[in-house]
């Protein structure tokens, strides 16, 4: 290739040699590394540009659901230069002018919470959430009630914790042993029915939870954590009835309820938050990602003013209160592009263009379901949809493993970023991922089908498979 040459006059060759020599990339191979990786150089809007030159359509909002509001907002940089330039740290036990602001601009949108405690990442966030369960277990219920239900499917961080509360098998593979008294319910998706009744099978799916409560014992349980849509997992929206039973469940058994909105929240699902649209009070919400667009590391693990009380000390406890510190939270960058980044999705719209544009970017993958027999289902809300891809529409047999892999491929070759289930869920990554910024217009959406389209026709023919 023609040697091209970044700002400060190293090439990119040697800094791509650079990055094959001496970067250890996240979710990896290391024979996938040896081979290069693609370096990507800049980013505008929905658009990326890598060190060849080749634009990219980028419907993963960065790769893992970050980058909501888009690359290249100068607005959101300036915030955080400011903000470094007057104040750049100071830890989390002070107060600051972003925390305070940020703080109570999020909590407008959040009826029912009414407190912010700052971390740096959504696995974090979640440890914070676990944590007080544990505290409060010790202070109000003699040490019971700390054990936690996770659902199957659902993900919820890379620590031993978080990764010990996720049930995805091939993600906690050879990491174990993990944190005791996480445990495990089943999943809510309903194209994967594991019930003999066809019927009312959100119901179904939430007893399931019940019943583990039940086995464990409700004097034992003190929270549950569950992404509102399901994530990596597989994209999974709820079946009817399933979040009202699961609330009422919780509250029956004096349970906490944790919504993991890393993934979901800040506009990705249609609504600021994704168990907004669902009859649903939490008691403590987790986020990060989409908080601040990838433009500075932050994350939140907001509660009600019920669960801040149960974690101040009482009269001669003085190790009562809630006794926990996270360094990179005091780094007033996250705060200042979090308050920069959440005014963007205000004065923009970009909640309501979620919705608008998911429901679009759904008619158009159901228009190329009714053209691929390959494709068994479509689900999403919002800019967050995935498409199921199946050996077979009556048996539903998932295809392997290497069919998602190449359409992701022919995707990347013709220009359009695309996720997909990565060796996560046995038997079941076969799964594609789409969560293009929420800034994305009719011509963005349509441009994704488009490519999808093409991607799908180009592998079927390789793959002697034929259209409907």
């Amino acid at each position: 290739m023609t040697a091209l040459t970044n700002h400060d006059g190293q090439h990119i060759d040697t800094l791509k040699a650079y990055d094959q020599n001496h970067v250890w990339h996240h979710l990896t191979p290391g024979a996938a590394a040896e081979k290069g990786v693609s370096m990507f150089v800049r980013g505008e809007g929905l658009r990326l540009w890598d060190s060849e030159g080749k634009e990219y359509l980028d419907a993963t909002a960065g790769g893992v659901w970050v980058t909501n509001v888009g690359y290249g907002r100068k607005e959101i940089a300036d915030a955080v230069y400011q903000q470094l330039i007057e104040l750049n740290y100071f830890a989390g036990s002070m107060a600051s002018k972003p925390a305070a602001q940020f703080a109570a601009k999020l909590l407008q949108h959040m009826p029912g919470m009414s407190r912010v405690y700052y971390s740096s990442s959504g696995s974090e966030a979640n440890e914070k959430a676990f944590k007080m369960v544990r505290q409060i277990s010790h202070k109000h219920y003699q040490g019971k009630k700390h054990k936690i239900l996770y659902r199957e499917r659902d993900y919820h961080g890379t620590t031993l914790a978080t990764l010990g509360a996720s049930g995805q098998s091939e993600r906690r593979a050879q990491f174990g042993p993990f944190v005791p008294d996480f445990i495990e319910f089943p999943h809510c998706c309903e194209y994967r029915n594991q019930y003999s009744d066809a019927e009312n099978y959100g119901l179904q799916a939430a007893e399931a939870l019940e019943q583990t409560i039940l086995r464990e014992g409700p004097d034992n349980v003190g929270a549950v954590i569950l992404e509102p849509i399901t994530a990596g997992g597989g994209i999974i929206t709820p079946p009817e009835g399933y979040w009202e039973k699961v609330g009422e469940i919780c509250k029956r058994h004096n349970i906490l309820l944790i919504m993991d909105e890393v993934v979901c929240g800040l506009g990705r699902t249609g609504q600021w938050f994704g168990y907004q649209h669902y009859d649903i009070q939490p008691d403590i919400v987790t986020m990060a990602k989409g908080v601040a667009s990838g433009y500075a590391a932050i994350s939140c693990t907001v509660t009600t003013e019920k669960i801040y009380t149960l974690l101040q000390e009482a009269p001669g406890d003085t190790l009562g209160y809630f006794r926990d510190i996270s360094t990179f939270g005091g780094c007033l960058a996250g705060q200042a592009a979090a308050l920069s980044n959440l005014t963007i999705i205000e004065r923009e719209g970009l909640v309501e263009n979620s919705a608008a544009m998911g429901e679009r970017l759904l008619n158009g993958f159901q228009r190329l379901a009714a053209k691929y027999p390959i494709i068994g289902d479509v689900r999403g809300k919002g800019l967050f949809a995935g498409i199921e891809l199946v050996e077979d529409r009556h048996t539903k047999q998932p295809v392997d493993e290497a069919v998602p892999i190449a359409i992701a491929a022919e995707c990347k070759k013709l220009g359009l970023l695309i996720g997909r289930t990565n060796r996560s869920l046995t038997g079941y990554n076969n799964i594609l991922n789409f969560s293009p910024a929420l800034t994305a217009t009719v011509q963005d959406i349509d441009h994704i089908v488009d490519l999808l389209d093409q991607a799908f026709e180009n592998v079927m023919q390789v793959q002697g498979l034929a259209a409907t």
